[in-house]
């Protein structure tokens, strides 16, 4: 990990969503985003922001979410996610996210991960 890997930074992905990207079990006119994709988004937007800080052999990977989905969008629109890293406790990376369309709030919450040696993974 590099020093800069530290509380206080913080990130922001755009995406349109896509239909495989919404609910299907309340059928066809239910094309809303689902709550898993909204934490997809979530986790990597985290992921993305603190590449920059890790060294080459390290990666992250996800290890708790604890997240609202407090509103629907339908699919098709964009959304934006925002994050900040709010505690760095040795490998373990807590952020605060949130999900949103324009000024609606579609989700919030905490996502934690913690810094791996991705060289572990290849053998």
């Amino acid at each position: 990990m590099k020093s800069t890997l530290a509380p206080g930074i913080k990130g922001e992905k755009t995406v349109t969503t896509t239909p495989d990207m919404g609910i299907s079990h309340l059928g066809e006119g239910a094309r809303v985003l689902s709550t898993p994709a909204m934490i997809g988004i979530m986790e990597k937007t985290c992921l993305e922001t603190v590449l920059p800080h890790l060294d080459a052999t390290e990666g992250t990977v996800g290890t708790m979410v604890h997240v609202w989905h407090r509103a629907p969008i339908e699919t098709g629109k964009p959304v934006t996610c925002r994050c900040k890293l709010l505690e760095k406790d040795r490998r373990k990376l807590l952020f605060e996210v949130e999900v949103v369309a324009g000024d609606l709030k579609l989700g919030d919450g905490t996502h934690e991960r913690f810094v791996v040696d991705t060289s572990k993974f290849s053998k």
